[in-house]
């Protein structure tokens, strides 16, 4: 009580005649409770020295480790009508079980034939195929024989060349042989005409050498024509040659002209074989697209897309699959300023939603509910929530998760850090200051830099 009165109160009344009054003022009271204070101030102080585990705390979501674990939609690679649902929401289903049946929204799909007349339009392309293979190879058998017809006719013409020559050397030695017999006849008819002037000789010898001089001149005037028909022969072989040439050279020309064109007839229609076989392939594939399935063993979502006869264009999801068999794993988020002291293979404690825990963040050991995890990826770049993406995967050292969690349910985590003194981490919490910085060695838990 304060004594600022004028009129002091304790010297008028005496409060040890009140009980409260009595226990106040009694000195056995006072001892009693000068010890629950020390004892309270000597437990607080030893308190104050004891290990406090450092941990970054962060809230996460229940994922998968792998990317193909994941919860995805199904989406239609070609536009198209429901037509058919074979499954309901929740229902579990096997890798390829038909899920939805489409049917086709564009007009150049509905025929149902459509890839047999496909393939029969590419089966009479390949017999034209056959067909100008055989063109081509007849027109080279054509060309093989042209050629060799113009082998032997230019042999033969040769040959006649040959021949010719060998008549005009012939011809020649006849027309020496003639100008020979012409000096012969001469000289005869000179003698006899001689004589007969000297009358030695009758008058009818000098007229038969006369004749047979004009017969032998009229021998070597036939001589020389016939030596020019001979030269004429040669060239007229010569030219027979060149026409042979010629001719078989047009033939033949002609012939490659109408091979190459049934080559390349041939090539164009193996061109048009080829694009039908990937029509006949794109068709054959696409029938197959009318009926969805599922990717793997797994549970249906939802439907995106629901009823019957609604229309959709192609890569629009339409309903949504979970994995049956998945690893769980859990995503946190830490602050920029907390990524240096979070590394590859450190323990990191997990409280899931839903399940009851009892947490001491200093002491995750004496911690209830709680499990395990450890580090198995840091993300790189800053995520939209302006943290980085941390991925946890099972302890295999601690206890397994429960059975029954989620994916996309939600974790409280604390990364464990070093063990310091309780007064320490007061310190540290009171001025602000973060998590001592530490690197990992061995694998095993970091020490202090």
């Amino acid at each position: 009580m304060l004594n600022i009165s004028k009129n002091p109160l304790n010297t008028e009344v005496d409060l040890s005649k009140y009980k409260s009054a009595e226990r106040i003022f009694d000195k056995r009271y006072y001892k009693y409770f000068n010890r629950f204070l020390f004892a309270f101030a000597v437990l607080g102080f030893i308190i104050l020295f004891l290990p406090w585990t450092q941990n970054i705390t962060g809230r996460g979501l229940v994922t998968t480790l792998t990317p193909d674990q994941r919860p995805q939609t199904i989406q239609s690679q070609i536009p198209g009508r429901i037509e058919k649902w074979y499954v309901r929401e929740g229902d579990a289903v096997r890798k390829g079980d038909t899920i939805i049946k489409i049917s086709e929204v564009k007009s150049d799909y509905f025929d149902p034939d459509l890839v047999q007349r496909t393939a029969q339009q590419r089966d009479a392309k390949a017999l034209s195929v056959v067909s100008y293979q055989g063109k081509v190879k007849s027109q080279g058998v054509r060309i093989g024989a042209l050629i060799n017809e113009q082998s032997l006719k230019l042999e033969k013409a040769e040959n006649k060349i040959l021949q010719s020559i060998l008549k005009v050397e012939s011809d020649s030695i006849e027309v020496v042989a003639a100008e020979t017999n012409i000096r012969i006849a001469q000289i005869k008819y000179v003698r006899a005409d001689s004589l007969f002037q000297d009358g030695l000789t009758a008058q009818k010898r000098v007229e038969d050498a006369r004749v047979k001089l004009q017969e032998t001149e009229a021998k070597l005037i036939s001589q020389k024509a016939k030596l020019l028909g001979s030269r004429n022969e040669v060239l007229n072989a010569k030219i027979e040659i060149s026409r042979i040439k010629a001719e078989y050279a047009d033939k033949i020309s002609k012939a490659e002209s109408e091979k190459f064109s049934a080559e390349s007839s041939q090539f164009d229609t193996e061109a048009q074989v080829s694009k039908l076989n990937n029509q006949v392939s794109n068709y054959t594939i696409r029938n197959s697209l009318l009926y969805m399935t599922a990717p793997y063993d797994g549970f249906i979502n939802k439907a995106i897309r629901g009823g019957i006869g609604q229309t959709f264009k192609e890569g629009e999801e339409l309903v949504g699959i979970m994995p049956a068999d998945i690893d769980l794993a859990v995503e946190m988020f830490v602050e920029p300023i907390d990524l240096p002291l979070v590394h590859k293979g450190e323990k990191v404690r997990v409280q899931f939603d839903g399940w009851p825990a009892i947490v001491f963040s200093g002491w995750p050991n004496v911690s209830y509910g709680t499990y395990g995890a450890e580090v198995v990826a840091v993300e790189n770049f800053i995520s939209s929530n302006g943290k980085f993406r941390v991925l946890l995967a099972p302890d295999e050292t601690d206890h397994k998760w429960p059975k029954d969690i989620r994916a996309g349910s939600g974790a409280y985590t604390m990364a464990l850090l070093e063990d310091v003194p309780i007064w320490f981490e007061l310190w540290r919490q009171l001025n602000g200051f973060p998590p001592n910085y530490y690197q990992p060695q061995d694998g095993a838990k970091s020490k202090k830099k």
